[in-house]
């Protein structure tokens, strides 16, 4: 059994079940097409949350909502988020996990569409910050994070895919705040707001 086969089985259970919606789970994580978003970010999500699950209320709603936050991936900012969120009702469901638990992963699901959660969601502050916690990589990490997200919308054309990732980056920075929890803000906040200021610089010099 591996790292992350382990992780869900001490989340989720050792029931045939369990262990038959984890597979589905990883299978999903694996897919060919995927690169940024594939088994080595739920990794390093899963390891991010290690980090601040202290500021949870429900530190195994945010696991499983980070199971499920990219289980759905077809490069459909939105609609991917939606279809995962209704992917996760319907397997938690089947796993008996209780009611409150499953609409509260559902909607942490739906908030990392745009990682902006309102203040006191220590739920949704925690993901977030752990989704987005791959911004603040050494230089070298986060050139190999930039180009893996370009090759996942490598069927978006280069002008319309820099003109659509300087929004993002834009939308970020102007934010108050990358992270929401103390100890990502701490970690993370500077440098990788230097990060997205580089990609953005980059971006902009050699937009078609």
């Amino acid at each position: 059994m591996n790292d992350l086969e382990r992780r869900w089985a001490a989340l989720a259970g050792d029931s045939p079940a369990a262990a038959e919606a984890g597979a589905g789970l990883l299978s999903r994580w694996r897919e060919p097409h995927r690169h940024y978003h594939a088994i080595t970010h739920l990794a390093a999500v899963l390891e991010a949350l290690d980090q601040l699950d202290d500021a949870a209320s429900d530190p195994d709603a945010v696991r499983f909502a980070a199971w499920f936050h990219d289980a759905v991936y077809d490069g459909r900012p939105g609609e991917d988020e939606a279809a995962s969120a209704r992917l996760a009702r319907e397997v938690l469901t089947t796993l008996d996990r209780p009611a409150a638990q499953v609409d509260e992963v559902e909607r942490l699901v739906l908030l990392t569409a745009g990682h902006d959660p309102e203040p006191g969601d220590g739920n949704g502050a925690v993901l977030c910050d752990a989704d987005l916690a791959v911004l603040a990589g050494s230089p070298s990490d986060y050139a190999a994070y930039a180009s893996a997200v370009r090759e996942d919308y490598a069927h978006v054309s280069d002008a319309d895919f820099a003109a659509g990732r300087a929004a993002v980056l834009t939308g970020l920075l102007d934010r108050p705040a990358l992270f929401r929890t103390e100890a990502g803000h701490r970690r993370w906040e500077d440098p990788a707001r230097h990060n997205l200021e580089t990609e953005l610089v980059l971006l902009r010099a050699f937009a078609p």
